[in-house]
């Protein structure tokens, strides 16, 4: 018996492992440390088991959570884009298709087309999962910028318009989600100064 199959996914579970590395802008809620993109996949995979009751529609939970889990997976050759980067956004979609065809393809066949389409399903929003995903996506680093009083932001100079805009489409997986997330963490942020609003 030839263990090919198995010799693909043990390469491509090593390969992930390099998402460990990925640093992101968000600050972990000790205000100190920067949290990695494993860890930002975990905490929303947790985050969906718990909070898919207030998701606009059914979604299938394991399918989101497999989402979450790979989304982010093609940052260990594209790098992680800063959500209010606007020249880095430009050239984001390029180098992170080329991404997935590497990392995806290090798997057997069938399994490298489920997670690549599954990926793509992310990418375009708009099935019931993706956009709980997405809504995930947003409000978990929304949810760990307010914790840590906004320091991201402030360090950033984020403007108000800037996070409105990148959450313009948190409420199409779940509208609950998206008015806990502007009347707990965004408002409270902009009335202290975190969040710039001009």
């Amino acid at each position: 018996m030839s263990n090919e199959r198995l010799e693909k996914q043990i390469e491509f579970c090593r390969e992930i492992d390099k998402e460990k590395f990925i640093k992101r802008q968000t600050y972990l809620t000790d205000g100190i440390h920067k949290e990695n993109d494993a860890e930002h996949a975990w905490h929303m995979a947790i985050m969906t088991v718990l909070l898919s009751e207030y998701a606009n529609e059914n979604i299938d939970i394991l399918k989101t959570v497999t989402m979450l889990l790979i989304h982010d997976i093609v940052e260990i050759d594209a790098g992680d884009t800063y959500a209010y980067d606007s020249e880095a956004v430009k050239t984001q979609r390029e180098r992170e298709v080329k991404a997935a065809e590497r990392i995806f393809g290090i798997l057997p066949q069938d399994q490298a087309e489920k997670f690549r389409n599954l990926w793509e399903e992310f990418e375009q929003g708009e099935t019931p999962e993706a956009k709980f995903a997405h809504t995930m996506d947003n409000f978990q680093p929304v949810m760990l910028n307010s914790a840590t009083d906004g320091k991201a932001w402030a360090e950033h100079k984020v403007l108000l318009r800037q996070i409105l805009g990148r959450n313009k489409n948190t409420a199409y997986g779940s509208q609950v989600l998206w008015d806990y997330s502007r009347d707990n963490f965004i408002m409270p942020n902009v009335e202290k100064g975190r969040i710039e609003n001009r």
